[in-house]
């Protein structure tokens, strides 16, 4: 999902001025760092590591805390540590955003102040979490909110990409946009699983097994909607490349995640890389059904308005 693979086969309508490409590629740079934070997250639950540091912001009282260091120490305080890194690019995004506003569309600013506010809001709930020792609700705000960030910077960073349509993608924005809210709600009832421990409650003692069983069931909705988006846009040949090359790697990651999550589920999360894998692979593929609905509502506008156009000519 790097801007590199976006780019390919893309037709610019211009040429972009320097500040929107500085820009662009800053976007794409602090989304794959979310989106390397969001797995760094995830070993850290499955890890245990989740009140390695009991303090908050510090880590035993220290930037460093190099006398208590261990695996489970490090992965948490790592994960802040790239945490405030990502904050801390939020704030020069907006400030790049209004200091070259001129030369920029006119949403970018406040697209970047929402992005801003929601990684605040995120690190927030990432003290919440120590503090209130791992509440179940908070942990699921906590990923629902970065997963709500990495998006909005997806939306960003495909909004400056150069790109020009072929105008045919008809109702693939809207069957993009319901597959990635559906995996979207996946997630976080997958993170709501995790938080609750609900997977080994419901085996060992039969408990909490709606949650559970609500997880499962989820995948049925989310995977059509998502192979409904790959066979559509194979089944039109005018589509634009870069779309189709979308929904194929939507159709080939929601597959994967699949075998994922039910390897996951009978060898009862006892395989850490496989569950981090698991929670990476659907953030990844929520990623690409955004900028896949991005990119066709990109290809309908235009569209739109040659048509309005002729109607008024």
């Amino acid at each position: 999902m790097t801007e590199s693979i976006l780019q390919k086969n893309l037709a610019p309508q211009r040429a972009d001025s320097r500040p929107a490409d500085w820009i662009r590629r800053f976007v794409w740079k602090i989304a794959v760092a979310t989106w390397l934070l969001m797995a760094v997250g995830s070993a850290t639950r499955v890890m245990n590591a989740g009140l390695a540091c009991p303090d908050w912001p510090l880590c035993y009282g220290q930037l460093i805390p190099s006398a208590q260091m261990n695996l489970q120490v490090f992965l948490e305080w790592f994960h802040r540590l790239d945490a405030a890194l990502i904050g801390l690019s939020a704030i020069a995004l907006v400030g790049l955003s209004f200091w070259f506003r001129r030369e920029l569309p006119a949403w970018l600013p406040w697209a970047s102040l929402f992005a801003l506010g929601t990684v605040l809001f995120q690190g927030v709930l990432g003290g919440l979490t120590v503090t209130q020792l791992l509440r179940f609700d908070i942990v699921t705000a906590h990923l629902g909110t970065a997963l709500l960030f990495f998006c909005t910077l997806l939306v960003i960073g495909t909004m400056l990409l150069p790109y020009r349509g072929t105008g045919v993608s008809g109702r693939l924005p809207w069957m993009g946009i319901v597959a990635a809210t559906l995996i979207y709600l996946q997630s976080l009832l997958g993170a709501l699983v995790g938080s609750r421990w609900a997977l080994h409650q419901c085996l060992s003692g039969s408990q909490l097994c709606a949650v559970m069983n609500s997880h499962l069931w989820g995948v049925v909705p989310a995977t059509l909607a998502t192979l409904l988006v790959t066979l559509v846009a194979w089944r039109r040949p005018a589509l634009h490349p870069m779309l189709r090359s979308l929904a194929k790697i939507a159709g080939g990651l929601v597959l994967v995640q699949i075998l994922l999550g039910v390897a996951t589920f009978y060898l009862h999360l006892q395989v850490e890389p496989l569950t981090v894998s698991h929670q990476a692979v659907g953030a990844a593929l929520l990623g690409v059904l955004v900028t896949f609905s991005v990119l066709a509502l990109r290809d309908v506008v235009p569209r739109a308005l040659r048509d309005r156009q002729q109607l008024t000519a």
